[in-house]
């Protein structure tokens, strides 16, 4: 495996190798989460890099850039482990300069949801995904559905910006007791991680509630009063059931092909994010 930190490095190996090169983007503090993503691709091509890099671009002012956790060593020894062909590691000076002028300012999707409440946090995700898919150069791009918001975006902006990739969404990996992996549950202490698992209880009490309950604002109802009762130390952010393609809000579960609920939430004062879809039946088994 090769660690590599600069932009030239990059260049020099991917016009070396030959055949498909799979991507995973990440910000480091891997879990099992990012893991699977890079087993995956590991699966499907015979050259697999994984980009490391705490995006500040992505960071409000008051967000937690500073204190992101940075484990470079540790996540490169997990990497080599697995097989990965390349780690690529650049500083923030590698990646970006005070002159730069391009931003990336995308719409509708962006200001959905997490990027209501964090402006500008997914232009700085477009951004740096942009820089990096044209650095590597990708066949395949590998992206957790935990983040679902986020997969969406990078669909639409591989689609319109006509990137020569695929991407392939890779499902949430949870904890034993259901919560999804992420690199800030770290900052949790263990009465903040026995609370933090109300994202994804909330979610499947929904998911019991239908077919008992096929308008979303009975089951968002249902769900919020579950979250407050059961976890009251919880801060909802937002729940939301919308459609998986477009992210809107549907009124009736029959609205769309492929509902999804949405909820991000407060514990401790760390932000954590879930999403799970929510199964329908048939009509005919509804009756």
């Amino acid at each position: 495996m090769e660690l590599l930190t600069t932009r030239a490095e990059l260049r020099a190996w991917r016009n070396k190798v030959h055949g498909s090169v799979g991507f995973v983007p990440t910000m480091g503090a891997l879990h099992e989460g990012h893991l699977a993503l890079a087993r995956q691709s590991l699966k499907d091509n015979p050259w697999t890099v994984v980009s490391i890099f705490v995006n500040p671009r992505q960071f409000g002012p008051n967000e937690d850039y500073e204190r992101y956790p940075r484990t470079l060593e540790s996540d490169v020894r997990l990497l080599e482990s697995l097989g990965v062909s390349v780690v690529f590691a650049p500083p923030v000076e590698e990646m970006y300069s005070p002159e730069d002028e391009v931003v990336l300012s995308l719409t509708r999707l962006s200001r959905l949801w997490c990027g209501g409440y964090r402006l500008g946090h997914f232009d700085g995700v477009a951004l740096v995904l942009t820089k990096l898919f044209h650095l590597v150069a990708p066949t395949t791009a590998y992206f957790g559905e935990k983040d679902f918001q986020q997969v969406r975006l990078v669909e639409k902006l591989v689609e319109e910006l006509f990137f020569p990739i695929r991407i392939v969404r890779v499902p949430t990996v949870r904890e034993p007791d259901g919560l999804a992996m992420s690199s800030r549950n770290a900052y949790l202490s263990p009465r903040g991680r026995a609370q933090a698992v109300a994202l994804y209880k909330t979610l499947e009490y929904i998911q019991t509630l239908v077919p008992q309950y096929m308008l979303t604002e009975d089951l968002l109802r249902e769900g919020r009063q579950y979250l407050e009762t059961r976890f009251p130390e919880v801060k909802l952010e937002y729940l939301a059931i919308v459609d998986e393609y477009s992210l809107e809000r549907i009124e009736h579960l029959r609205q769309s092909a492929a509902p999804r609920i949405l909820i991000a939430a407060y514990v401790e004062g760390v932000r954590l994010i879930d999403n799970m879809p929510l199964r329908v039946p048939e009509e005919e088994e509804a009756v």
